[in-house]
């Protein structure tokens, strides 16, 4: 008998898995899209390099924006190397084995700055500058790169004659501001302290930076907003391309089991990939344009390559930011769209754009700027026009109001486009319907111009409100004299040499040869007084009637000269100039602890009534010819000669320039100027040219890439056109159209935009402001470049038309 074993349990049914986490099914679901990204066929990389090219150029120019720290860093640094260590020393420096008599030495070559120095050594230790090896011999020099190429160039055989050295060694990189610079060390036998020579025991001079103008501050803050906001809003557009392929694509995912939080995901994958692919492109791009900066040079800038480092937290901040940015504006631009199984649908066709959170921005910018106005006028001091400003708040509120801008400009051109309807050619109503269906899309392809003309414009008012404040007349007399040649030591000698020699040049006229210095009251100074100094003018008596009123003149004598109707200056020059009593050569002698250089003012000087001379008002002071003064005694004196010329082209000038070097070349020749500008103010408007000049190239840059992904995205409705036999001169004008519109909407807001920015932040410095209508060129320029660029897509419109683009793979 058999015994059955028990039936078996059924088996137990397996417990189904447990669903991944929230963090790996987002990784999950990001790696899925960097892999349509990556591996979506000609399409997809199609796509993925557009993005990866706009993203690559903005970071590019953002790389190149956060080097500007280090570059001038770099430069001031340099700067402060080759600087006498001395250079603030009072007290004369007594020579030594290891000391040198150093002058510095300035020419203008046809338009050029040429700056050098004289170098003598006091024995066979001198100190040597930076970048270079050894001190130039009498007669041989040391010259820059760059000037080393001007000398040895036909258009240098006037400067090689002028500066009379031979070349015997090249300055090094370590002694150069940057690659541009025209700078040279040339060795002498002659120059002395006695000849405007200073004597230095080394180099290298470390000096505290000077507090920045608080205007300037302002003024620097805005230029940097305003060059970088529009590569930011292009980089923010340029993650978007390809959106209409990728939104049928995730439908498609929706058909086969995805929900609407794994596409977005997807998606941010998708835009990810592109930005660190972008990333990648602008490092770069960065490196091997870097390599090429010593020799470009933009509006008279330009920097070493090893200068152009970005500073370390900004470089981070940009590696984190661009895909963060990418991953945000991906999942924003997803909210306007419904995913479905069998479609997309498109928010933006539904229903109007929202504009109360569009006015937010600009909104909140303004009231940034104001609350920052009245923080300042709380803190202004009475009669302060450059009380402190926090560029953080200015920063804040015109990034937020230019930003504004750009949300600003797709609900306009909806608003617009909504308006319009049928009449005109084809070609007007093809682009009419085009932007009436989606002018989200062109309008992001201008918003980038609109924000650079926009910010361009708030500027420009800028500096033509505060360039006042860096300006100031010169009162020098441009036509009784042109040039102006200076010798940094007083030479009777020196003056009359000079005389003879440009005296002798047929596009000269008159000559009028001066020695200047200062001299003071001697004597003790009394306890919370100053010392009483007036000017001492030697000049002959044809050179005296220049500048004074003189009954007669002969060798010898002396005049106090007095303003009519200024007696408080009167009065001061008169406490030092007194007739039969002393006077000190020296003003610092009681700084450098030196014996006063005394000399008697005659009891004949005569008063007389100062004229306006060629180099400014009238002037009080002692006047005499040479021989009642010994001029080699003036410590701090100068020779001078105002030169008034018949021909007054630059070929004149430059012949001017020659005969001056030929008596001596550490005789400076200046034109006349009617207005001096102010350097740092000068320096800051020259930065803004070249960066809008690289700002600008890049936004149209990019603008073109934008406007070819829209082109490649309706590259099947144009085929489809064009086999039904449209012209393709009717889809040419279409696409012009097609970015006319934005253009012009975008050009009418950026106008009033930059107006309004520009308004505030002149009454947020208390300056005035009338000239507006000098804006228009910009905006002119703006649309310039966006019709180039259209044009520039011409070519892809062609190949898009053609009959095969109907293939479907």
């Amino acid at each position: 008998m058999t015994v059955q074993s028990p039936p078996a349990s059924p088996p137990r049914p397996a417990s189904p898995p447990a669903p991944p986490g929230r963090p790996v099914r987002w990784a999950r679901d990001l790696a899925m899209g960097v892999r349509f990204a990556a591996a979506g066929g000609r399409e997809g990389w199609t796509r993925t390099t557009l993005t990866a090219l706009g993203v690559g150029l903005g970071v590019a120019l953002l790389l190149f924006a956060a080097s500007v720290p280090q570059v001038i860093g770099a430069r001031a640094e340099r700067e402060n190397a080759r600087a006498p260590a001395d250079v603030t020393s009072l007290s004369p420096v007594p020579p030594t084995d290891a000391t040198l008599v150093r002058l510095d030495v300035t020419n203008e070559y046809r338009g050029d700055t040429v700056r050098g120095q004289l170098l003598r050594p006091d024995g066979a230790h001198p100190p040597v500058p930076p970048g270079v090896a050894e001190l130039p011999g009498p007669g041989d020099m040391a010259v820059s790169p760059a000037l080393r190429d001007l000398l040895a160039s036909p258009d240098g055989a006037r400067l090689t004659e002028r500066l009379g050295h031979r070349v015997v060694a090249t300055i090094g990189e370590r002694g150069l501001t940057d690659p541009s610079e025209l700078l040279f060390y040339a060795g002498s036998d002659t120059v002395t302290p006695a000849k405007g020579g200073q004597r230095t025991a080394g180099y290298g001079f470390d000096t505290a930076p000077e507090e920045a103008d608080a205007v300037l501050m302002t003024l620097i803050t805005l230029i940097c907003v305003v060059l970088l906001v529009p590569v930011t809003v292009f980089m923010a557009t340029a993650v978007r391309f390809g959106g209409e392929r990728r939104d049928r694509r995730l439908a498609a995912l929706r058909l086969v089991g995805a929900d609407i939080g794994t596409t977005r995901r997807i998606a941010a994958g998708e835009a990810l990939f592109g930005a660190v692919l972008g990333l990648l492109t602008g490092g770069v791009l960065f490196l091997l344009l870097r390599r090429f900066a010593g020799g470009v040079q933009v509006w008279n800038l330009s920097a070493f390559p090893a200068d152009i480092v970005p500073v370390p937290a900004v470089a981070a901040l940009i590696v984190v930011a661009v895909p963060a940015l990418a991953v945000a504006v991906t999942l924003l631009a997803l909210r306007a769209v419904t995913i479905e199984p069998l479609g997309v649908v498109r928010g933006a066709g539904q229903r109007r754009r929202r504009l109360w959170w569009r006015l937010l921005f600009p909104a909140v910018g303004l009231a940034v700027l104001i609350r920052t106005r009245t923080s300042v006028d709380a803190e202004r001091l009475p009669g302060d026009d450059h009380a402190y400003v926090d560029p953080y708040p200015v920063a804040v509120g015109a990034a937020l109001l230019l930003i504004g801008l750009t949300a600003l400009l797709p609900w306009l051109v909806d608003a617009s486009v909504a308006r319009l309807r049928g009449g005109g050619p084809v070609s007007w109503q093809l682009a009419v319907r085009r932007l009436q269906l989606g002018g989200g899309a062109a309008a992001r392809a201008v918003s980038g111009i609109t924000v650079a003309v926009a910010g361009a414009v708030a500027l420009q008012m800028l500096f033509a409100g505060v360039h006042q404040g860096f300006r100031g007349a010169t009162d020098e007399d441009t036509v009784r004299s042109l040039l102006a040649v200076d010798a940094p030591y007083g030479d009777p000698a020196l003056a009359a040499r000079l005389t003879g020699r440009l005296e002798a040049l047929p596009e000269v006229r008159t000559v009028l040869a001066l020695i200047e210095t200062y001299v003071a009251r001697p004597g003790p100074v009394p306890e919370g007084g100053s010392r009483p100094i007036s000017s001492l003018t030697v000049a002959s008596c044809a050179g005296l009637r220049q500048v004074a009123a003189l009954p007669s003149c002969r060798d010898g004598d002396t005049f106090v000269a007095h303003i009519p109707g200024n007696a408080e200056q009167n009065d001061w020059a008169d406490r030092t100039a007194r007739p039969g009593e002393p006077v000190d050569l020296d003003t610092r002698s009681d700084m450098r602890g030196a014996r006063p250089e005394l000399w008697t003012l005659p009891a004949s000087a005569r008063t007389v009534r100062a004229l306006r001379g060629p180099h400014g008002d009238p002037q009080t002071g002692i006047l005499a010819t040479p021989s009642a003064v010994d001029a080699r005694l003036m410590a701090d004196g100068r020779t001078r000669a105002m030169v008034r010329m018949a021909d007054r082209s630059p070929a004149a000038e430059e012949r001017v320039r020659d005969a001056a070097a030929r008596v001596d070349l550490s005789l400076r020749v200046s034109s006349a100027q009617v207005v001096e500008r102010d350097k740092a103010f000068d320096t800051a408007g020259t930065a803004l040219l070249a960066a809008g000049t690289a700002t600008m190239a890049v936004v149209a840059l990019s603008l073109l890439v934008a406007q070819i992904e829209q082109l490649r995205e309706r590259a099947r409705l144009l085929s489809v056109l064009a086999a039904f036999g449209t012209r393709r001169s009717t889809l040419a004008w279409s696409v012009l159209w097609q970015t006319a519109v934005p253009v012009v909407i975008g050009t009418v807001l950026a106008m009033a935009g930059g107006l309004v920015l520009g308004v505030v932040m002149l009454d947020l410095m208390d300056k005035p402001y009338t000239g507006w209508w000098s804006c228009l060129p910009l905006a002119g320029a703006g649309a310039g470049a966006v019709l180039l660029v259209t044009v520039a897509t011409l070519p892809a419109l062609w190949r898009l038309t053609r009959p095969d683009g109907l293939r479907a793979e």
